[in-house]
């Protein structure tokens, strides 16, 4: 599966690799097929989740409620779905990120 995709309610699925209690938060590129995240939230009653949600909605221009994990909720692989984001800005985003890993 591609790192991204468009469903038909137009909602935006990415498949991340999340590194939970990093020293930083942040985009670092990509992972195999997924796009590799850091937090710094610790693995923790769901901390870091939403913290991939926060730095997701920030980066997208969404609100962190619209970005929701529907799995690997206890995996650091996860599917996420991004709500309200704009398609254009959603690929000028990954391709920004895919360069650079």
């Amino acid at each position: 599966m591609a790192s991204y995709q468009v469903d038909a309610r137009g909602d935006v699925l990415i498949s991340l690799h999340v590194q939970p209690g990093a020293a930083d938060s942040g985009i670092v590129g990509l992972h195999g097929d997924a796009l590799k995240v850091k937090v710094a939230a610790a693995p923790e009653r769901g901390r870091a989740n939403a913290a991939v949600a926060r730095l997701l909605a920030g980066e997208l221009g969404v609100r962190p409620s619209d970005v929701e994990v529907v799995s690997g909720h206890s995996s650091r692989r996860k599917r996420v779905r991004v709500r309200g984001a704009d398609r254009d800005r959603v690929a000028r985003w990954f391709e920004g990120h895919a360069a650079q890993g």
